[in-house]
């Protein structure tokens, strides 16, 4: 049994489910889904489907989008079960003209999604798509987590600590802070 290394989408937070008009769902295999916007003028995309062509991976179950990938490794079966569901989504959603043809595709689509997995298991992809004299490209940046303390300028605004103290809570009023009036007790 050969192992295969393809992305998976991941949602490391809710900004999926606001950004584009379906998101995918988290571990879904995934693929550049570029092909989505074939027979659309991404210069006339707005709102959510802007944000889709620029960013959005496609999830190969639910086609739907998700800005970060996590590279997976994948049996033989799994690899296999992904061209399947891609090639159906092709002929019936997209029109190909058989399944031969649409799973022909899907291969093609799921080879470009394993050539972004040379990377270490675990690694998170981003991609960033453009449009060039009527091409569209894609540049794809690796995300590395920062060691803690390496960045002091883009550390986390709270720090939260759990106690087993008994007494009352604190409120801050934010707002009012900024606005200089007194602080809620």
């Amino acid at each position: 049994m050969s192992a295969h290394r393809l992305p998976r989408t991941l949602r490391l937070d809710p900004s999926d489910t606001f950004v584009f008009a379906e998101a995918a769902e988290p571990g879904e295999w995934a693929v550049t889904g570029s092909f989505l916007f074939l027979d659309s003028d991404p210069a006339e995309l707005t709102g959510k489907a802007r944000a889709a062509f620029r960013s959005g991976f496609a999830g190969v179950r639910s086609l739907g989008f998700s800005t970060l990938v996590v590279v997976s490794e994948a049996s033989e079966a799994e690899r296999t079960e992904a061209v399947e569901t891609l090639a159906r989504h092709i002929l019936e959603r997209f029109g190909a003209p058989n399944l031969a043809a649409a799973r022909g595709a899907a291969e093609e689509e799921i080879a470009v999604a394993a050539s972004l997995c040379n990377l270490p298991v675990g690694s998170v992809v981003a991609m960033h798509r453009t449009v060039d004299g009527g091409e569209i490209h894609e540049s794809f940046r690796t995300l590395h987590q920062r060691a803690p303390g390496a960045d002091p300028l883009h550390a986390r605004a709270f720090h939260f600590v759990e106690t087993d103290e008994e007494g009352p809570e604190e409120e801050a009023d934010l707002v009012g802070m900024v606005r200089g009036s007194e602080p809620r007790r």
